[in-house]
């Protein structure tokens, strides 16, 4: 038994399934100022609507809600159903602390009290 459905009920099909996503989605991918839903996200890509934006290349960053995720070195892939997919080169995560160049013992002292700073 096959299944025919007018490319008209396709469609909106589609619409409303990408519409329920969006709406349940945090994440974000940000280009040049411009911030635009991601639909899906996986181990090494993401999608996001083809409609609502650009043909998406290069550098981005990566955001769930307001906290910066990575910054992503992203290639297209794929278009299917409304949705553009895009492959990670490159994700770094974003860190709030400066990275260490040397190893810290778990037991280290923060800081080191000399005599001077003794005195009253």
């Amino acid at each position: 038994m096959t299944t025919f459905v007018p490319k008209s009920v396709q469609d909106a099909l589609d619409a409303a399934r990408l519409d329920g996503i969006k709406a349940k989605s945090r994440l974000r991918v940000a280009v040049d100022s411009h911030d635009f839903p991601v639909l899906r996200m996986w181990k090494d890509g993401f999608s996001v609507e083809a409609a609502d934006s650009p043909q998406l290349r290069g550098l981005v960053d990566l955001y769930d809600g307001t906290r910066h995720l990575s910054q992503c070195l992203i290639v297209a892939s794929d278009e299917e159903a409304g949705e553009i997919r895009y492959e990670f080169k490159r994700a770094t995560p974003v860190s709030d602390k400066a990275p260490l160049d040397f190893y810290r013992a778990p037991d280290a002292p923060v800081a080191l009290i000399t005599q001077d700073d003794m005195r009253f």
